[in-house]
């Protein structure tokens, strides 16, 4: 026993001496003060829960939702490059939100997919889940199955936007989202991307889109996938996959007040794990 402390010790000495980390115990959880009303934080590579906070609590989800409206369309094998149409069926009845993208415009279902997981937008979310066969009960019926098959116990999707505030989940539920979503090349590339100008030929106009998780742009981060959310009944919410300071983690962050919230949380996610 003694000559195996020793051997622990001149190893722990070597790393120290070739400024390698040795191994450190977890941070205290008591030491970590979020403001979201409900969070978990993963060691991807251990599988580990380093951090959770009400993660049974059942919270509208918001635009997390579309995570799963891209598995489902994904799933689905349709062809990415079939032209769809945005027309007055995608009009927001609900929340009666504001989109840029003029009722009309013909786009590609890869498009569509992309402007749906980058910048949230809710009218490609609904044009893709009306042109899924059988329509959008077809649509709204996949996501439910997925859910069910992946363990999802406490989810439910009653539409593919996230704008119904019937689409509701749970921390824990989430972190198995973002580990299948993970595993879509597409949805990995589509919510990395920072910022895109998109050109429409029919009618003929083009936007400019952002990512709405502005922690893309920033490299220290080194965002792997990410999805945001937000409605009033939900909060300002956040999934996220990122490696930052060599740790690679999954983060979910739901029903937080303020629009920085979810980043400041994020942020003190990373300086925890620092200490």
């Amino acid at each position: 026993m003694g000559c195996r402390i020793r051997a622990i010790a001149l190893v722990c000495g070597l790393m120290s001496l070739l400024g390698l980390p040795a191994a450190m115990a977890a941070p205290n959880p008591a030491k970590l003060q979020l403001k979201s009303g409900s969070a978990l934080v993963m060691d991807v590579n251990t599988g580990k829960t380093l951090y959770q906070k009400n993660p049974t609590q059942v919270r509208p989800i918001a635009s997390l939702t579309k995570l799963m409206t891209a598995l489902v369309v994904l799933d689905a094998k349709q062809n990415l490059s079939q032209t769809l149409t945005v027309d007055q069926n995608d009009r927001d009845n609900l929340k009666h939100t504001y989109s840029r993208v003029r009722f009309g415009t013909k786009v590609s279902r890869r498009d569509a997919l992309h402007l749906a997981l980058m910048s949230s937008e809710n009218r490609m979310a609904s044009a893709l889940a009306r042109h899924y066969p059988g329509g959008r009960a077809a649509f709204v019926r996949a996501m439910n199955n997925k859910a069910r098959a992946l363990g999802m116990r406490n989810t439910r999707y009653y539409d593919s936007t996230g704008l119904s505030t019937r689409n509701v989940s749970t921390a824990q539920d989430l972190a198995k989202l973002i580990s299948v979503a993970y595993r879509q090349p597409l949805i990995r590339q589509f919510t990395q991307n920072d910022s895109m100008e998109m050109r429409f030929s029919n009618p003929s106009y083009s936007l400019m889109f952002n990512n709405t998780n502005p922690l893309v742009k920033n490299p220290d981060w080194d965002v792997r996938l990410s999805k945001t959310g937000y409605t009033d009944e939900a909060g300002r919410c956040l999934l996220m996959r990122a490696k930052p300071d060599r740790q690679e983690l999954a983060i979910v962050l739901l029903n937080s007040v303020g629009k920085r919230t979810p980043i400041g949380d994020a942020n003190r996610i990373r300086k925890w794990l620092k200490s």
